[in-house]
């Protein structure tokens, strides 16, 4: 589909989105995989904290609203549960966390999970990507944008901020006398 002078400009927003979208996917199947298990944490709040980025940026310009009126057929929807099964194994005793389901309008608490956040972001970038792969530009950042503002945005979000503080956790939390000792040794080299 051509793209009008308006839209025209929506391209490099689109090239953007695709390229972090893929460096998401990449991070996290890779991650899954197992391949490097001490850097797991550290790389998933890199991965997350760029597609919010990205996320962020689709938030903030106005409404994307295709010519079409409805979604054309990419296809069946890819198989994301072996990706949250091995994400789990990696995850495993971390994995499971407590968020607050909306905090605007209340406090209550449910329980998630970072596999299950990390795959339900993939899969929502998958579905973008297959049209933007398509040649449907607009039809890719409406649904990036639409599916940012009504769930993969808040998932990234909850995800980061339980990614940052497992990562504090992880390099904060440590024994007094191994503190105390480490202290002493900075301020007397």
């Amino acid at each position: 589909m051509a793209l009008d002078p308006e839209s025209a400009d929506l391209r490099g927003v689109a090239d953007s989105v695709a390229r972090e979208c893929r460096a998401y996917l990449t991070t996290v199947t890779e991650v899954g995989a197992g391949s490097n298990p001490d850097a797991a944490i550290p790389l998933l709040l890199l991965a997350v904290s760029d597609v919010l980025a990205v996320g962020a940026r689709l938030g903030a310009i106005v409404d994307v609203v295709p010519s079409e009126r409805y979604e054309p057929d990419v296809g069946p929807d890819p198989d994301v549960d072996p990706l949250r099964v091995a994400l789990g194994r990696v995850l495993e005793g971390v994995d499971e966390y407590a968020e607050v389901v909306d905090p605007v309008l209340g406090g209550e608490v449910a329980t998630a999970t970072l596999s299950g956040d990390l795959v339900a972001v993939a899969g929502a970038l998958v579905q973008g990507l297959r049209h933007y792969d398509r040649g449907h530009v607009l039809e890719a950042l409406w649904w990036w944008q639409f599916s940012y503002l009504s769930s993969w945005g808040e998932r990234a979000s909850s995800v980061l901020r339980t990614l940052q503080t497992l990562l504090a956790h992880l390099r904060l939390d440590v024994e007094d006398d191994v503190a105390a000792e480490a202290e002493y040794d900075a301020l007397h080299p």
